[in-house]
C-alpha cells in the first residue's frame, strides 16, 4: 500500500535500510538508486550515507530524497531478497517493504 503526504502537508520524513541477511545480491536496487544503494566486496547491497560513504554496519539507514523516492520504493518492491525496508523517521513504521502494512 503506498503512502502519500497528506494535500497541502509536507512530505513525511523517511529512511532506508538493508537487512544484508536476506540479501540476494543481485544488484537491483543499485540498478534503480545508485545513489542511495552500493554492493560492496562480499557481494550484499548496503545503503549510502548522503555523503556517498558505504554504511556497513548492520541496520544502518539513510535518509531517503525525495527526488529519489520513487526509485527505491521501485527497488523495494522489486528486491529478490524482501531485504530493503522504508520507515518513516517519525514513528519507525515501515511503509514499503516486506513488513509494510
Amino acid at each position: 500500500m503506498q503512502q502519500d503526504a497528506p494535500n497541502g502537508g509536507d512530505a513525511q520524513e523517511l529512511e532506508v535500510w538493508i537487512d544484508q541477511d536476506l540479501c540476494t545480491g543481485d544488484g537491483i536496487c543499485v540498478q534503480y538508486a545508485p545513489e542511495v544503494f552500493e554492493l560492496d566486496i562480499d557481494g550484499l547491497a548496503y545503503v549510502k550515507s548522503a555523503d556517498d560513504e558505504l554504511l556497513q554496519d548492520r541496520g544502518a539507514t539513510t535518509p531517503v530524497p525525495l527526488p529519489l523516492l520513487q526509485d527505491v520504493v521501485d527497488s523495494a518492491k522489486e528486491c529478490p531478497g524482501d531485504c530493503i525496508h522504508v520507515r518513516r523517521v517519525s514513528d519507525s513504521v515501515e511503509v514499503y517493504g516486506p513488513e509494510a502494512a
